[in-house]
């Protein structure tokens, strides 16, 4: 593994580590408010996307030499158009907000899917590789959820949960890519 490729790996796993804890605050916090769309549920909505752009800034910054960044590009319009699309949902109502999310989960998703795939050499993307899929998946379900008697904001705080466990098993797996190994 080249020098690059090591440090690429070592700021990654800071990063989901980051992600990781991020995920589960975020959640237990949304958790709380998730029955009904108030302004901290609100908030709290727009900042996820918001975050996932800030993620990407950082993983771009620091994967650019070892390949292509194109999906991390992607990555940040598609969630700075989601915390957008999110902010003017929530005027609506819940059903709004889930048709948004999981139109974000699924695109995502489908990016996160590509880029870990991508980096498969470096080793530590399984977990990402499932997480992308699942969140594909999931996105579908919060779209057929929107059409739900009583929506609510449950599924997307649980959303976070096992994306945020996904991250941490990818930056345990990739302790030995960050040292050398």
């Amino acid at each position: 593994m080249t020098t690059t490729t090591t440090a690429v790996a070592g700021t990654l796993q800071r990063l989901y580590f980051v992600r990781f804890a991020f995920a589960i605050a975020w959640a237990l916090a949304l958790f709380t408010t998730a029955k009904d769309l108030g302004v901290l549920a609100g908030t709290l909505l727009v900042i996820y996307p918001l975050f996932d752009v800030g993620a990407a800034v950082v993983d771009a910054r620091s994967s650019h030499r070892t390949g292509s960044v194109v999906g991390l590009y992607v990555n940040m319009a598609v969630s700075s158009i989601t915390a957008i699309a999110v902010a003017v949902a929530a005027t609506s109502g819940i059903p709004d907000v889930l048709r948004v999310w999981g139109t974000w989960a699924i695109v995502a998703g489908a990016v996160q899917l590509a880029v870990s795939l991508s980096r498969r050499a470096m080793g530590g993307q399984w977990p990402l590789i499932l997480s992308g899929a699942i969140s594909v998946l999931a996105g579908a379900s919060f779209i057929a959820g929107a059409g739900a008697d009583d929506p609510t904001l449950t599924g997307a705080a649980g959303y976070a949960i096992p994306g945020g466990v996904f991250f941490l098993v990818s930056a345990l797996r990739l302790r030995s890519a960050s040292k050398g190994k």
